[in-house]
């Protein structure tokens, strides 16, 4: 193997976050990291130097957990990446960040009540943009977007607002595609505006495309 990633340095971030509506429950949604520990494994086969940032799930990688940052909000995503991003030349933003947060976290358990309830949403921030604002020149920014509709105009779309050089595409709801499956279909979109298209595969394959 060539190891064409040797010495480069990489930080990724997998799985989901989760936010906290009272002690017990959260917002979250069906990531299960899978993806992004295919593209740690890949990445590491290739010699870089790999650091995960770690929504909570299980680790499939054999990255070791002294490299794996663990974080359960977004805020907390964000925190520790902005401590250590400028220090590597490629960022993957394979985490499924949750856009949103409780406006107020209840302290104790909400009851069940016989009413409806109510509870206030209000934006999360979004990791890659915050982050792209200081990205560095020498740096490769590569995101991910999951789609249920319009995925290259809306993958397009996020390129370039949060200054990807490239993005990875998945449609959720077809069939072997997105969360919790073992397998994916992707298309990779470039700053040049080509497009690299990919037969269903399972994600250790789609991770080394």
């Amino acid at each position: 193997m060539n190891h064409i990633l040797k010495s480069k340095k990489v930080l990724i971030t997998v799985g989901p976050t989760r936010e906290s509506i009272d002690p017990v429950r959260y917002i979250s949604n069906h990531s299960t990291g899978k993806m992004g520990f295919a593209l740690t494994d890949a990445l590491l086969r290739e010699g870089a130097d790999v650091t995960v940032i770690s929504g909570p799930c299980i680790n499939v990688s054999k990255i070791t957990p002294e490299n794996i940052i663990k974080i359960t909000t977004a805020e907390e995503l964000l925190v520790e990446a902005k401590k250590i991003y400028k220090n590597f030349d490629i960022i993957i933003f394979t985490a499924a960040v949750s856009d949103y947060k409780c406006e107020q976290i209840s302290a104790q358990k909400i009851k069940k009540k016989e009413n409806e309830l109510t509870i206030t949403l209000v934006p999360n921030p979004d990791i890659a943009f915050e982050l792209s604002k200081e990205k560095q020149k020498q740096q490769l920014f590569i995101g991910f977007a999951l789609e249920t509709e319009n995925g290259l105009y809306n993958a397009k779309r996020k390129m370039e607002r949060k200054k990807f050089d490239s993005i990875i595409l998945n449609i959720q709801g077809e069939d072997g595609i997105g969360f919790g499956y073992d397998t994916n279909k992707i298309s990779i979109l470039n700053a040049d505006d080509s497009v690299l298209s990919f037969d269903l595969k399972t994600k250790q394959e789609a991770a080394m495309d």
